[in-house]
């Protein structure tokens, strides 16, 4: 028997499933938005390189059985937990990756808020930015949202660059699939072409530090994206701006994806600007730059 929450409650329990997550922002921010609209709102970790058994599973199940209100999932699980749901929402299955899940009416509902979260926080951080050719560094669950994103914020062609070549094949037969047309392709460099870069890989996060490409190669007519936050002040971003380049830092995407997924749980609409101040407050407090992958 699982107990089912009611979408209206005033107590709400949620969670991230994931592994390395502890110095994730998103359950601050999801807890103090909902305190600040009366709610009990408990968010929890299940980090499955803390403790927690890496039996995704058994987690989902526990969880229903529990009465959550539904889960956020990062990486490494964002592909593995499609199999696992009942439904997918149109833009988690066009991205072929789900970042957030439902628990409603007994049955396991999938979305991916990663896509709007990347695309909003471009449109406010990097207007009027050039998107004939953009280069997507990274074609995994992450990479996948953000090159469905650039599609929509109107990207004319896209060089996606992966370590696993095949993973990038498929990313460039998904886009030009929905797109009905060739506006993306692999490519192996892509840099001198590209009026924009988006890294959609974890390089530059604390535990793997350094820089998804060779800084030199950036001119300042590129602008530069990375949806890394911890930290905010990438290696990458750093050399970017130094080299005259526009930048974007993971910021946004972190805050507008949890922003769509605390309407998703709750079926209320969040203050994004009390979620980015939270945002920064948890930064400020752990000593992480707060000028600067997702979960």
């Amino acid at each position: 028997m699982h107990r089912q929450q009611d979408p209206a409650s005033t107590t709400v329990r949620v969670g991230l499933i994931g592994r390395g997550i502890q110095k994730s922002r998103t359950p601050g921010m999801h807890e103090a938005e909902g305190q600040a609209q009366g709610m009990t709102y408990r968010y929890d970790l299940f980090d499955t390189a803390a403790g927690t058994p890496d039996d995704l599973a058994g987690i989902l199940d526990r969880a229903e059985a529990e009465g959550y209100a539904g889960l956020n999932v990062t990486y490494p699980y964002k592909r593995a937990v499609m199999a696992l749901l009942d439904t997918l929402s149109p833009n988690a299955e066009r991205v072929g990756a789900v970042n957030t899940v439902v628990f409603r009416n007994g049955r396991r509902q999938g979305h991916n808020t990663d896509a709007w979260g990347f695309a909003e926080g471009f449109r406010r951080g990097l207007p009027g930015a050039g998107l004939d050719r953009v280069l997507l560094l990274g074609a995994g669950g992450a990479g996948g949202a953000v090159a469905h994103a650039l599609v929509d914020l109107g990207a004319r062609r896209l060089l996606i660059r992966d370590t696993a070549r095949p993973a990038a094949e498929a990313l460039v037969a998904s886009i030009n699939a929905h797109a009905g047309a060739e506006i993306a392709r692999v490519t192996e460099d892509g840099i001198a072409e590209a009026d924009g870069i988006v890294n959609a890989t974890p390089v530059g996060m604390l535990a793997l530090p350094g820089t998804p490409l060779d800084p030199s190669a950036l001119s300042p007519h590129h602008w530069v994206a990375d949806i890394v936050y911890v930290p905010l002040a990438t290696a990458l971003l750093t050399a970017a701006a130094a080299r005259g380049c526009r930048v974007l830092s993971g910021e946004g995407m972190a805050v507008f994806q949890a922003v769509r997924a605390f309407e998703l749980f709750t079926g209320r609409p969040a203050d994004p600007e009390r979620m980015r101040a939270t945002f920064h407050r948890l930064g400020a407090a752990a000593g992480v730059q707060a000028s600067g992958v997702q979960a």
